[in-house]
Parts: C-alpha cells; structure tokens; sequence
C-alpha cells in the first residue's frame, strides 16, 4: 500500500482546463491519474491546493476555485476514491475497496494571517497547511526566497507571532503543521511550539543534497525525535546535485541514498513518501504513480526489510494521521 503525503494534481488540472484543455483525475498524462494509482495499491494521496502568490490576484479566491475541482473530481469518482479527514476514514474507506484523498494547502498566504480563514479551511476539509510556500508570507519565512531571490538557509528568520498563532490553533483543530519550505529558523520554531508530530510533506536529506530545500541531520534527528515523518521528494534536483548545465534525470539510486541516510539519522518511524508529483519535472526514474512497485523493489534491494518497508510507503504517515487528525 502507498500513502503519499504530497502531490500538485489539482492545481495542474485546474491550470490545464484554464488552457481549454479537457482533463480529469481519472485518466490523464499527467504525474499522478485514479486508475494508475489503483494498479499500485495506493492507500491515500494527500492533494494538495497549491498557490503561487505571486501569480494570482486573490490567494484566497483561487484555493476556493482548486476546493471546487477537488470536490467535482472526487464526486466523479465515487467508485474509486472517497474523502478523508483522518486514519479511520482512510481504514474505512479501504475496507469498501476505494482509495482515499485528503485535503491539503500548499502555501499559508492564502489566509492572509486570519485565523477564521484557517478555520475555514478546516471546516472545508483540509487537514495539513504547508505554512510557506518559496516567498515569504503573514506565518514566516522560507529558505528558498523567491522574494528576495535567496537560496541559502535561513537561520535568522522563522514564524512570525501570527505564524506561532497558526500552529497552535491548527493543533487544537486537527490539522497538521507542514514544514516543508519553511527556513530553517522556522523548523525549530515549529519544533519548539508544537505539542504533537508534525511533517515535512516532500523533502529529502541536506547532507546528501545541499539543497536548502532539504533538511539538516539536526532537523531530521528533531523531527523524528518529535514522532513526526518526512516524505521523500521524487524531484531530481533535490535528490542529487549536479554542476550547473548537466543534465538531471533523476535515478532510483539517489532516492535510495536519501532513504538510508534518513533513517540512520532520524529512524524508521520517520521515513514516508511526498512524491511531489505534478508539481516537479518528471523524474525518469519515478515518472509517475505507475512507479511506485519500482520504488519498493530498490528498496527492498537495498536492504530494507518489509515490515521496514511497510513503514516507509504508508505505516509512518498512517500513524501520524492517527495520533493527530
């Protein structure tokens, strides 16, 4: 079974039909559709609603608009996946043969620092905010700072009092802190307010890609120390640097790496998966949902065990979504 923490699949169904494009979650040429999803025995895909602030008028209005397709997407294909709001929804869902969805924001701006719009993001059925997004915003700062066009890892800045505020108020509700993009100031914030685990939807290990999008072993050892999970992101630039102009393909080898080392830093309880599909150029390796048997298979040949391996694709992220939603 496959639970995905992340993937961008509404947000490019939505962009596709404003291109006048016929296109459905069903089937599709995209990273992620129902039916290939189905024939790798996904358990749950988390979709998210992404915002790019910088290219919309309104943040609020255009997740409102990504909500609608979510909605109609899922209402059309009653006979293959249905909603979740947390692991006993997921559990339950699997028992009648469908896969499940949760609801998930990518980008804290489209709140615009109110805590009833979070609220409301909750009542609509979101049950994870990634806090920022790669610009800074009312909740915090990112290490990659489209902004301010920074790439080095932010040490200085973190959440925001309002940031702070958000945290706190989604643990009562029952949503889930995500980390990723967030600077590194802002994980430890985060680490210091949180009462419960939180993730890193879809990022990788910093020590074996000197991404700052990627976590330090200090994070990776706190987060897992803290009960929460980090999903491995499939995109090549943040699996494996390369001199600039070379080629990335992306390989199943550099995942593999990425997953060693984060469980001999953090443990196996912390390791899951955030693909980041449709929101990453096409890894040849992992091109899609098709990939995941693939995935599993190196990892077993790498040494994992299978109860190891029963963590690692859906057992970490289950139990998380049980202790907190």
């Amino acid at each position: 079974m496959i639970a995905d923490m992340h993937c961008d699949t509404i947000s490019e169904i939505l962009s596709h039909r404003e291109k006048g494009e016929k296109i459905s979650l069903r089937e599709n040429n995209l990273h992620i559709d129902l039916k290939r999803m189905q024939k790798s025995g996904y358990l749950v895909q988390n979709f998210a609603l992404f915002v790019e602030k910088s290219r919309v008028y309104d943040p609020w209005q255009q997740v409102c608009r990504l909500a609608e397709v979510y909605k109609e997407e899922l209402s059309a294909n009653q006979d293959l996946i249905a909603p979740a709001l947390n692991g006993a929804d997921i559990w339950e869902n699997h028992k009648r043969g469908l896969m499940s969805a949760l609801l998930t924001v990518e980008e804290g701006a489209v709140c615009k620092g109110d805590i009833g719009r979070l609220e409301t993001l909750y009542d609509m059925g979101v049950r994870m905010l990634t806090l920022t997004w790669n610009y800074p915003n009312e909740l915090g700062f990112p290490n990659l700072n489209k902004e301010e066009h920074q790439q080095t890892p932010d040490t200085r800045r973190g959440l925001t009092h309002r940031g702070l505020e958000f945290v706190e108020r989604m643990e009562e509700l029952g949503m889930i802190p995500d980390v990723s993009h967030l600077s590194d100031a802002g994980f430890f914030d985060v680490l210091r307010v949180a009462k419960k685990p939180f993730v890193a939807s879809h990022t990788n290990a910093r020590s074996i890609c000197p991404c700052v999008r990627n976590m330090t072993d200090e994070m990776i050892k706190s987060l897992g120390e803290r009960g929460g999970v980090m999903g491995l992101n499939f995109y090549a630039n943040f699996l494996e640097e390369k001199l600039d102009g070379v080629y990335n393909p992306g390989t199943l080898e550099a995942v593999v790496r990425h997953a060693k080392h984060i469980v001999k830093v953090g443990g196996i309880e912390i390791l899951g998966l955030g693909s980041d599909f449709d929101g990453i150029k096409t890894n040849e390796a992992l091109p899609g949902a098709q990939s995941m048997g693939k995935l599993a298979e190196a990892l077993l040949q790498s040494g994992f065990h299978e109860s190891e391996l029963d963590k690692i694709l859906y057992g970490n992220v289950m139990r998380v979504y049980g202790e907190c939603l």
